[in-house]
């Protein structure tokens, strides 16, 4: 290796080194702390004692505010993360048809996502969807008694699945864009050959839009296991009513800094990271069947 080599080498390094050293002490480091911490009992205030596969043991065994943890979450992630992308892609085809002021359009309906599920956003959640709320202000206006969203059981998740949809934009301009990639040239040829829009939408477009798509399930699904705020928000901390809104990063946090029991915390963690793990490779492995990549 030559002298300019190695000084090209070591200005590559001293450029990585920040990077390096935040994947070392902020990545790398707090994950084998927590990985060691799973099989200890530690309450912060004393010294972790080993107690092997005890935390994950009780998890599964004996701790059934766990497994509705992990019923809420599921429900809430197979429910509105279906409901989001198909309501982002119905609208980005509508403003992909040329309409006027598509720039004005898309900058409005991106907006909820900027706002996200944040705890302004929460805490405006609960007036709507609370007992005296605007939605049921609303419904009484044309007749209807509408139920106490956040405090019956029966629909508490309802008001979260429908907080999760309010921050369909990122998703539509992803949609958006990958509609503008698609060649004029096949709509002009499918009508030519008589096909309506609804036939062009199925054969040219979802095909086409199919690896969007799988991006889109991925952020989605993976983003929609660690929601936190509008659970943490909507419920005052407690997953209530009856945990009907317990989700699992919820009751993480719970278990972690209002019961002190940091061990079972570090566990559930890294239970929820095999969960995603398992998720995300399950629709890379179904992907070879409905995603397809030929050229534009």
């Amino acid at each position: 290796m030559t002298l300019r080599q190695r000084r090209e080498n070591r200005s590559g390094y001293l450029f990585l080194a920040p990077w390096l050293i935040g994947l070392m002490f902020i990545t790398i480091g707090p994950m084998i702390a927590s990985a060691y911490l799973s099989f200890t009992n530690y309450d912060i205030l004393s010294s972790p004692k080993w107690i092997g596969l005890d935390n994950y043991i009780q998890m599964f065994t004996a701790d059934p505010r766990f497994l509705q943890a992990l019923k809420v979450t599921f429900t809430y992630v197979w429910v509105s993360v279906p409901l989001l992308l198909v309501f982002a892609l119905l609208l980005a085809v509508a403003l992909n048809e040329g309409i006027k002021g598509l720039a004005f359009y898309r900058a409005v309906f991106y907006l909820p996502s900027l706002l996200g599920a944040n705890v302004a956003i929460a805490i405006l959640w609960r007036q709507v969807f609370g007992g005296q709320g605007i939605l049921n202000g609303a419904l009484g206006a044309i007749g209807i008694q509408g139920p106490n969203w956040i405090a019956d059981p029966a629909y508490a998740i309802v008001s979260l699945i429908a907080l999760h949809l309010w921050t369909f934009g990122s998703a539509m301009v992803i949609f958006l864009a990958g509609l503008r990639q698609i060649p004029k040239d096949l709509y002009e040829a499918a009508s030519v050959d008589g096909a309506n829009r609804i036939r062009q939408f199925f054969s040219i477009s979802l095909p086409m839009l199919t690896p969007v798509i799988f991006f889109n399930v991925v952020l989605n699904v993976i983003s929609s296991f660690q929601a936190f705020t509008p659970a943490f928000i909507i419920s005052q901390g407690t997953g209530g009513p009856v945990d009907s809104t317990l989700f699992y990063s919820l009751y993480l946090y719970i278990k972690g800094f209002k019961e002190l029991n940091m061990g079972y915390a570090a566990a559930m963690a890294w239970v929820l990271l095999i969960i995603i793990a398992i998720q995300a490779a399950f629709l890379f492995w179904t992907s070879r069947k409905w995603v397809f990549y030929g050229d534009a």
